[in-house]
């Protein structure tokens, strides 16, 4: 077999678990819009199979997740002529491929696994076998397209290079040379872990009891300069320089916000606003913060009032996501000495 020039492709996924936070927009789906702008093919997938390893929230709410999730993507500015969109059920590709990366990963590996410990907890036992065996799925919605680059954050690194150890598996074990690509992670950006405005050590989320320790993306403009003016601080003023943030995590933490949504280093924000007290400092981040988010939710309330056209851009997104992992699947079977007789 010849060596294999693999188009330059970019694949990440995101759950339909809901309510869409300032950390995963300043973490991923801004990255994913900015992707867009590079000469590569970008595929973005709600990866709802993935959904169901640990709690099933439901039929309606499942359904709703999948389209509140497409419709922050594309109010985020993702573009789906321009990107793939769409829910991995609707490729079946995925799930065969998974079945095929489930006999060639090692059962080492998986035991290797650092997020099944954490989500499983002490109750392993009655963890779903789905749940061990996602770094199988996730490996194979990346290699099913081929992709070269994954935006990953720190949490996904393990399971990243548990598809590029597959993939290079697949290609010794069946002679299949470069068939597979070895994946990079694409890790960028001043705020890729963003923390809660309640407690600068405690990452940003959805389930926190307090929703003022977070940003959602569906936040009007009035709620999203509430939380900023009333984050958590220390009595102090900014410090005039980085090293005087290492020791204040809040602080650090909106000077990160800062950065990332001015699109600038946190020593630039440091170099317009270090020494100035918090009185000074929030109003700014709060007056950045509604000019970079607020349209958002009001876009995606448009987007989430007309469900039938989102299931549309899904379904294009699927046909056109099937025509890249269908060959890749055929070529799989080719290669391990499956008969399809059609």
């Amino acid at each position: 077999m010849s060596q294999t020039t693999h188009t330059q492709r970019v694949f990440s996924g995101v759950q339909p678990t809901g309510g869409l936070t300032l950390g995963n927009y300043l973490g991923a789906v801004k990255r994913f819009v900015e992707l867009q702008e590079r000469d590569w093919e970008t595929i973005y997938c709600v990866v709802d199979l993935h959904a169901v390893t640990v709690t099933w929230p439901g039929r309606e709410k499942m359904a709703a997740a999948t389209r509140e999730l497409a419709a922050a993507f594309i109010a985020c500015g993702l573009d789906p002529k321009r990107s793939i969109l769409f829910n991995q059920s609707q490729v079946p590709a995925h799930t065969q491929l998974a079945w095929v990366f489930n006999c060639v990963a090692r059962l080492g590996w998986a035991n290797r696994m650092t997020q099944f410990k954490d989500k499983a907890g002490k109750n392993a036992e009655k963890a779903s076998i789905g749940l061990y065996t996602y770094p199988a799925l996730m490996a194979a919605d990346i290699l099913a397209y081929q992709a070269t680059h994954v935006p990953v954050g720190e949490d996904q690194k393990q399971h990243l290079e548990f598809a590029r150890d597959i993939a290079a598996k697949f290609n010794l074990d069946f002679d299949a040379l470069d068939f597979f690509p070895l994946p990079e992670p694409l890790i960028e950006g001043a705020a890729t872990r963003v923390m809660s405005l309640r407690d600068g050590t405690k990452k940003m989320s959805k389930s926190d009891p307090s929703d003022m320790s977070r940003i959602n993306l569906t936040d009007d403009a009035d709620t999203i300069a509430r939380k900023i003016r009333k984050a958590k601080t220390d009595p102090e003023p900014l410090p005039e320089t980085l090293e005087g943030l290492e020791e204040r995590p809040e602080a650090r933490n909106l000077v990160n916000i800062y950065a990332a949504l001015a699109e600038v280093t946190p020593g630039a924000v440091m170099a317009e606003h270090g020494g100035q007290p918090f009185s000074a400092f929030k109003p700014a981040l709060a007056d950045l913060a509604v000019e970079k988010l607020s349209h958002i939710g009001t876009k995606m309330s448009e987007l989430m009032a007309d469900p039938a056209e989102i299931d549309r851009i899904l379904g294009d997104g699927a046909d056109r996501a099937a025509a890249i992992a269908e060959p890749v699947l055929d070529k799989t079977y080719e290669l391990l000495g499956f008969i399809r007789s059609r």
